[in-house]
């Protein structure tokens, strides 16, 4: 048999089974392995028809990333929590001895990147081609050679959802070339920083470091922003499997269209603010001198802007707190902490629905019914930039149906996604 079927044959026989239920079988189910091991060996089968040699494949994963804490606080410099999740995008792959990367992502067209000539293009930005070429460059950079390979990727990540597929792909695709060139050299940490090099530079995303972080890192991962070019970060070291809570990603059916002015005011009325103090961000200003200053600053900035820095001071704090009570074990603490944070966002931020549009107030809708079904229990909150697209909630296991029948029978079949914080990032699995 040729050694790229081996692979599949081998999945199928259960051999892989303890490296996917690290990633996927976080419910302990044997459905949800099953449905694993069944997606890997498809994709292992394409990889063989697709890129038919003698190079054995291996196996990648680039996990999609939930935004736990800290909302529209990481580009004023401050603190977040966010976390790797069971929805990844999945790679077979393996060296092609050419001076190219070949990828064959599902429902896509091929993707070829020369390494030769790896300067931005603008022709690609917006666009895959655009964060491989990045993530290959930024490699260059850090003095790898670079060497040629063939990948098929399938993906889990949902699109409009916050799970920030763009960072999912850019971990893959560095950990592809992590094992391939680098001998595995590049710790997690360095990997999201290239990612993020690749989605500025490249994409044209001028994203922070919080999403390629969560994918990278893996489990729960408090971040502070403080310094941007070498941020603290610490993994928070709680197993949200043994919380009793199930984590919901809701959809609220709303599109995030003609949003970039709402997404942009934030930075900018928080920017506005700092100014007043001869800072960039508000990191770099004592609270006690902006609360000081909040009647000046009313009439300079506008009580919005007042609110929303309001909003970064205590939303801040709370996702540091939070990562302090994941790591004491306090998880019902945890969950007061969060619903502070989604009231923050909610009322101090206004990041829940659009000036532009009163008529769509869909996020607003999906937390009031979220609100109503958890009856007090559980927490819930805007997730991820906001004005539309998706909410959060951590719904008690015995209540999950309930919560899952009620947001549905609103919004819509399928909108209320079951999801996992898995322990892994970004990473090459491993037979164990």
């Amino acid at each position: 048999m040729n050694v790229q079927n081996l692979l599949a044959q081998s999945l199928r026989a259960g051999e892989w089974d303890a490296a996917l239920s690290g990633l996927y079988a976080l419910d302990g189910s044997e459905e949800s392995l099953s449905q694993a091991r069944e997606r890997a060996a498809n994709l292992a089968e394409c990889f063989a028809a697709v890129f038919p040699g003698e190079a054995a494949p291996s196996l990648f994963s680039g996990p999609g990333r939930t935004e736990i804490g800290g909302n529209h606080t990481d580009h004023q410099h401050g603190r977040v929590l966010c976390g790797s999740v069971d929805l990844d995008m999945l790679a077979c792959a393996a060296p092609n001895g050419k001076n190219a990367a070949r990828i064959q992502s599902e429902g896509y067209p091929p993707l070829e990147i020369s390494l030769e000539d790896l300067s931005p293009r603008a022709e690609e930005r917006n666009s895959s081609a655009a964060l491989v070429r990045g993530v290959a460059a930024g490699i260059r950079k850090a003095g790898f050679t670079l060497a040629g390979f063939d990948a098929c990727v399938t993906s889990t990540v949902l699109s409009g959802s916050g799970l920030s597929s763009s960072a999912a792909y850019e971990v893959l695709v560095g950990n592809i070339f992590n094992h391939f060139c680098c001998g595995g050299g590049l710790d997690p940490v360095t990997i999201a920083k290239i990612g993020q090099y690749a989605e500025n530079v490249y994409f044209g995303k001028p994203c922070g470091l919080m999403d390629q972080m969560g994918s990278a890192v893996g489990g729960a991962v408090s971040i502070d922003f403080h310094n941007p070019a070498d941020p603290i970060v610490r993994r928070a070291g709680y197993d949200f499997s043994k919380s009793g809570h199930a984590l919901c990603i809701v959809d609220s059916g709303s599109c995030h269209a003609d949003l970039t002015g709402d997404y942009a005011a934030i930075p900018r009325e928080m920017g506005e603010v700092a100014a007043y103090f001869g800072k960039t961000v508000l990191r770099d200003v004592p609270e006690s001198d902006f609360r000081s200053a909040i009647p000046v600053l009313r009439e300079r900035c506008g009580d919005r802007a007042v609110l929303r820095a309001i909003h970064f001071y205590d939303d801040d704090r709370c996702a540091a707190l939070e990562a302090e009570a994941l790591e004491a074990g306090d998880f019902n603490r945890f969950l007061r902490l969060v619903h502070q944070s989604g009231l923050s966002s909610w009322l101090r931020l206004q990041n829940t629905w659009s000036l532009a549009d009163t008529r769509q107030q869909a996020v607003p809708l999906a937390l009031t019914l979220s609100a109503e079904l958890l009856e007090g229990e559980g927490a819930s909150r805007v997730h991820g930039g906001g004005f539309a697209g998706t909410i959060q909630a951590f719904v008690p296991v015995d209540r999950l149906e309930r919560f899952r029948t009620g947001m549905e029978a609103v919004l819509g079949q399928g909108m209320c996604h079951i999801i996992h914080i898995r322990p892994q990032g970004g990473c090459m699995l491993e037979k164990r």
